[in-house]
């Protein structure tokens, strides 16, 4: 049985994040966490929680046990982009995009 755990619109683009997101796929949950608590990147944090989240989701939905579960599917996907403009030199502006993305955690057996 499958838990899942999404978190759309996190402000963080989504290729910082599959960077991270690599590290865990078809990991232990335990192991998956002390990887995740020891990586300095902010998308570490982020999908921390994610992770934390899935498995109360698994032993609360489904009763399941936490010391057998691992990380199934995980994949971050990109979300809307926020356009702004940046002020540039003799009255021009470059637009920027400040990416945000969506991420989906599946634990199982």
């Amino acid at each position: 049985m499958e838990t899942t755990a999404i978190i759309r619109g996190v402000h963080i683009s989504a290729q910082k994040t599959r960077l991270v997101a690599d590290l865990i796929r078809g990991q232990k949950v335990g192991r998956a966490l002390e990887i995740l608590t020891f990586s300095p990147k902010k998308a570490a944090v982020i999908l921390k929680k994610a992770v934390e989240s899935a498995i109360a989701n698994a032993e609360h939905n489904d009763g399941a046990d936490i010391d057998e579960l691992k990380v199934t599917t995980i994949f971050v996907d990109k979300a809307q982009s926020m356009k702004r403009f940046s002020a540039r030199a003799k009255g021009r502006g470059n637009r920027i995009e400040k990416q945000t993305c969506h991420i989906t955690v599946k634990v199982g057996a």
